[in-house]
């Protein structure tokens, strides 16, 4: 049986609607549906077995010792969520779907907190919505004719946004809307098209370093990726945001030239990482991509040098932005170096660390 799943494109949409007390009234109701569900969660206490590593001469050895841990259980029966949605409908002075959203948002923030306090990236602290933005859900907003309606307070407020102009409307022809994100001045808008999931014909293993990314398949053979430029983006802006700095330390009309630098840098990189990956994607069709699952959360050692090189490197978002373009598996990184890339097993025949030396295919990104 052959299995089917959703492509998803987004793009933006400029808007001059004064919606700030709306914005401000969601964000409030968020972080009261996040306040309600983190006072009755329940914490359990568990025994866990943790490590450190101790050093006896030129071997690493592991020693394990146990500790007590409080683990978050999240309310989420049905009986709890009615009397949630009551509890927030009162005051509210909006459309009600617009709570059925801050609670599904909530829940979203809630999970993705938990699995990050689990591997211990957050503190047992509970999280606070600073950013303003609205999830308006598809029964929220009718799309007609070219343009898009959404309803903020029903048969006294909509909100209407035209696509028949749109530069990215040839696109999405033939595509259902999704979901959309409402911001200050501008309109996030979703689309999904149902694609049927084929099985790879190829499979690539990808090493990722620090100014390249290897990969090897048995099908296209050695494939190397120079990533220099990417660096160099960084390298150049870190070296303009140091000057800023030192004359945002002396004058404080400066600051805004570091912020500057910041998002400039934020955007180039994701540029060049949007054109490699697609350029990946549309090159390597019907294949599965493999990665290591880095982090650099331990990477991190004494040497200033190596740990302004970490981080740089942009392993998570060529990941991210790779997944939803192709097919993408996660594997343990420990021990990747003598496995065989293209399936990640054991390569019996070679030597560590090497395997058939095949053609080299260069991408030029640029």
């Amino acid at each position: 049986m052959q299995k089917s799943y959703y492509r998803i494109l987004s793009y933006k949409l400029k808007h001059a609607y004064d919606i700030e007390g709306f914005l401000d009234s969601y964000r409030l109701l968020l972080q009261k549906a996040i306040d309600i569900i983190w006072v009755n969660m329940e914490w359990i206490e568990k025994r866990q077995k943790n490590c450190y590593l101790v050093r006896r001469g030129s071997r690493k050895i592991r020693k394990h010792y146990y500790v007590k841990r409080l683990i978050p259980v999240i309310p989420k029966s049905r009986e709890f969520k009615r009397n949630l949605r009551n509890r927030l409908l009162k005051d509210w002075s909006y459309a009600a779907h617009y709570v059925d959203s801050a609670i599904k948002v909530a829940y979203s923030i809630l999970n993705s907190w938990r699995r990050n306090y689990l591997k211990g990236r957050r503190k047992r602290s509970k999280p606070r919505v600073k950013r303003r933005f609205v999830r308006v859900k598809e029964t929220l907003y009718v799309y007609r004719g070219g343009r898009i309606r959404v309803t903020v307070k029903p048969r006294e407020l909509h909100l209407e946004f035209d696509l028949s102009k749109a530069w990215f409307r040839n696109r999405v022809k033939g595509w259902d809307l999704g979901e959309l994100i409402l911001k200050e001045s501008e309109l996030v808008i979703t689309f999904r098209k149902p694609v049927a999931e084929k099985e790879p014909i190829s499979f690539i293993g990808w090493d990722l370093n620090l100014y390249s990314l290897d990969g090897f398949s048995p099908k296209y053979g050695w494939i190397k990726v120079d990533l220099r430029r990417l660096y160099h983006v960084h390298r150049v802006h870190e070296v303009k945001r140091k000057k800023a700095q030192s004359k945002a330390s002396k004058k404080q009309s400066v600051k805004l030239a570091v912020s500057r630098h910041g998002r400039r840098e934020r955007d180039r990189a994701r540029d060049f990482i949007h054109k490699l990956t697609a350029e990946l994607a549309g090159r390597f069709l019907d294949t599965m991509h493999g990665f290591e699952n880095l982090e650099k959360r331990g990477m991190y050692g004494r040497s200033r040098r190596h740990n302004r090189d970490v981080g740089k490197q942009n392993w998570k978002m060529i990941v991210q932005y790779m997944s939803y373009k192709s097919r993408v598996k996660l594997v343990d990184p420990r021990g990747s170096s003598s496995l065989c890339p293209p399936v990640w097993r054991a390569d019996d025949e070679a030597p560590r660390g090497q395997g058939c030396k095949m053609q080299e295919v260069w991408l030029n990104s640029g």
